[in-house]
């Protein structure tokens, strides 16, 4: 009877220090100090996308952009290899371009959303999958972020004519209707600048979400993360 008794209590005794251990934890994540663990976190992987998209040749090597790519713009290029391959190239490079010339207008939108990050976040992060900082940056900064750069990036590649050259090597073409829905038989300029846009806002997500991944072990591990 005894040996059940000491062994209940060292059943109870190990609960109670795991379920302390993980309040602890929790504690020490929503507090000032693991806020300003996951701000860093954050604010470091921003460091890192402004850097790619601050530098032209970086943001065309960078797979992680390239991923980002919409399906409609990814079926538009496919179309366009087999026509006019050098237009890709020159649509690439016009992108490459409208990053640099908006990366200053998403920087202070991302970090003005890490800064106003709470507690509720934080657990959140904390009991979510790796990458759930990142997503929660993305839910609070998206849309606010394709509706910022849009513009710019029209303005940017209308600069360029880069739309008219691809209505030029497109036309005539029935594919064109079926890829961008309805009879279209050209691309329309606010179309092309709100895809280009997407790439670029889910872009620098994807780098943020690598750098979180690639990081979050060393540095979220004492929130028990």
């Amino acid at each position: 009877m005894k040996k059940y008794i000491i062994a209940a209590a060292l059943m109870i005794g190990t609960g109670a220090f795991i379920n302390t251990t993980m309040q602890s934890c929790t504690t020490l994540a929503t507090s000032d100090l693991g806020l300003s663990i996951i701000k860093r976190l954050l604010l470091n992987g921003i460091d890192k996308g402004v850097n790619v998209y601050s530098n032209r040749d970086a943001f065309l090597q960078n797979n992680m952009v390239d991923k980002a790519l919409p399906k409609q713009l990814r079926d538009i290029n496919s179309m366009l290899e087999k026509i006019a391959p050098s237009l890709v190239a020159k649509e690439r490079a016009y992108i490459a371009d409208a990053a640099v010339y908006t990366v200053n207008i998403s920087k202070p939108i991302l970090v003005n959303a890490v800064n106003s990050l709470n507690a509720n976040d934080v657990t959140r992060i904390i009991q979510g999958e790796k990458g759930t900082a990142t997503l929660i940056l993305k839910e609070k900064t998206s849309q606010q972020l394709i509706a910022a750069i849009t513009p710019k990036v029209e303005e940017q590649l209308n600069q360029y004519g880069i739309v008219k050259s691809i209505n030029t090597a497109l036309s005539g073409s029935n594919l064109l209707g079926s890829l961008l829905g309805g009879n279209k038989t050209s691309v329309n300029s606010g179309g092309l600048s709100q895809l280009a846009s997407e790439q670029l806002v889910n872009g620098i997500f994807n780098i943020i979400e690598d750098y979180e991944i690639q990081n979050s072990k060393s540095l979220l591990g004492p929130l028990g993360k």
